[in-house]
């Protein structure tokens, strides 16, 4: 993407041509689909080489989901405050909220998930989340791969390429797939904290599958009115019709041996991409009806699921759509956790998520779309007098599944009296990240080569096979 035209001889023709666009980078431009430096014929070659080099097919599981959005509580929430009230503990335990009944006899949860109350049929409510990082940057990292940060129990490193690739990067890996679409999309950024040494959270890119298997993100607010995505759309003035005559042009040249021929038919790919109604539609947000927006909540939250829906419709396996930069705390409430929540925190994600599961289930989707919501940890039990707030708690927190075939209106695992620790069926992040392999039909001991030769098992979890109906 920083290359410089080379003016060498021979290459007069090319010359002609790049005078009338400025540089060959600004004619390709808007095919670039640029992920960590790597334009879009690169990603197609580097993924066809990781992906013959793959030790076997990959092998496959009984599920029938499509695709997967991982919603990510980015901060921590409370397990006690969301779906695992405790109505019978003691004050300085319970908190301000009230647990109220669901469409599923038996089953309470917080009273600011109203709408996700009513469509509790629809969830499968884990209980008994758990492991011992209490650092925002390495728990991310065990969360989003399913396996450990290089450094656990740290917040001072950030993304290196001895990370664990992505759940999205894996699942690319294992599956290589044609098409324009990216396989793996994370919206709006790459999650981050200002406390933290490391600043951006590790597992959150290719790692060491490489740039390649970066997954696409997507930043910036999609609910602006000047949302745009760059590298998916052609520049101002340029029509398909000029676009195809550079692409005729750029053959004539690469066809005086200026290009390989194998890189022409990944930049040929590249083109293909740039012109597909598939491509371009997908995140097209603002072709969707006023009043689907709306249902969804006009701020960034219900928008990022609402082209998460989008973007699986059109064939992109994993999505994953992070809380979003809020300017705030994110789900870290340290301090004014019950005010927190119930204004900022707790009403876009009960909007937002309960729009995806009836929109998903409308337009007969759901069956084929597992959505998870899961954050990388949970809260103390026991609340901080001095500012009303609690503290990080990895030992017990809550993850919540729909659709792909989950079996809906199940709560499994359970908490101890305070929430505090498992008392049944304990599932850990490598638990979850298996769930959802397993959920997408991939086995999670499908083996892959790490840098060094070693075939190596994409996931070392054991997936919770009694979710599913």
């Amino acid at each position: 993407m920083n290359g410089r035209h080379d003016r060498s001889s021979g290459r007069a023709g090319c010359d002609a041509f790049l005078a009338s666009v400025g540089s060959r980078r600004d004619a390709l431009r808007a095919g670039a689909l640029a992920l960590g430096g790597l334009a879009l014929p690169g990603l197609y070659r580097a993924r066809e080489a990781s992906a013959a080099a793959l030790p076997g097919p990959p092998r496959t599981t009984t599920g029938r989901a499509k695709a997967c959005i991982l919603v990510f509580a980015w901060g921590g929430p409370s397990q006690l405050d969301t779906w695992d009230p405790k109505p019978e503990a003691p004050e300085e335990i319970r908190g301000e909220f009230r647990a109220i009944e669901t469409s599923v006899p038996g089953v309470r949860i917080a009273e600011h998930f109203p709408m996700l109350a009513a469509r509790a049929d629809r969830l499968a409510i884990i209980r008994s989340m758990t492991h011992d990082d209490p650092a925002h940057l390495s728990s991310v990292h065990h969360l989003q791969t399913g396996h450990l940060a290089p450094r656990p129990h740290s917040d001072a490193d950030g993304p290196s390429p001895n990370d664990w690739p992505h759940l999205g990067s894996l699942v690319a890996r294992v599956r290589p797939r044609g098409g324009a679409l990216p396989p793996s999309v994370i919206m709006p950024w790459i999650v981050s904290h200002p406390a933290a040494p490391g600043g951006k959270a590790p597992g959150q890119h290719g790692g060491w599958l490489g740039k390649a298997f970066d997954p696409f993100l997507i930043p910036g607010n999609p609910n602006a009115p000047d949302f745009r995505i760059d590298g998916l759309r052609l520049p101002d003035g340029l029509p398909d019709a000029r676009l195809l005559d550079r692409r005729a042009l750029l053959s004539r040249v690469d066809s005086g041996a200026i290009a390989a021929p194998a890189w022409s038919d990944y930049r040929s790919r590249a083109f293909d991409a740039l012109l597909s109604a598939e491509a371009r539609g997908a995140f097209r947000i603002d072709e969707e009806s006023p009043a689907t927006r709306d249902r969804y909540g006009r701020h960034i939250h219900g928008q990022c699921l609402l082209l998460a829906r989008r973007l699986v419709e059109s064939g992109v396996p994993l999505v994953t759509v992070n809380w979003h930069d809020d300017g705030v705390n994110f789900w870290d409430t340290h301090g004014d956790n019950f005010n927190g929540l119930r204004t900022r925190l707790m009403p876009p994600t009960d909007r937002g998520l309960s729009a995806l599961l009836d929109d998903l289930a409308a337009r007969g989707l759901l069956d084929e779309t597992l959505v998870v919501w899961v954050g990388e940890f949970g809260r103390a039990p026991r609340i901080t007098r001095a500012n009303a707030g609690r503290e990080h708690w990895p030992r017990c927190y809550s993850a919540v599944l729909a659709g792909g075939g989950i079996r809906g209106g199940a709560v499994f695992g359970s908490s101890d009296r305070w929430a505090a620790y498992p008392d049944s069926n304990p599932v850990g992040p490598a638990d979850l990240a298996a769930t959802i392999l397993f959920a997408l039909g991939i086995d999670p001991a499908t083996e892959i080569i790490d840098p060094i030769g070693r075939p190596l098992p994409i996931n070392r979890g054991t997936p919770v096979t009694a979710l599913f109906g």
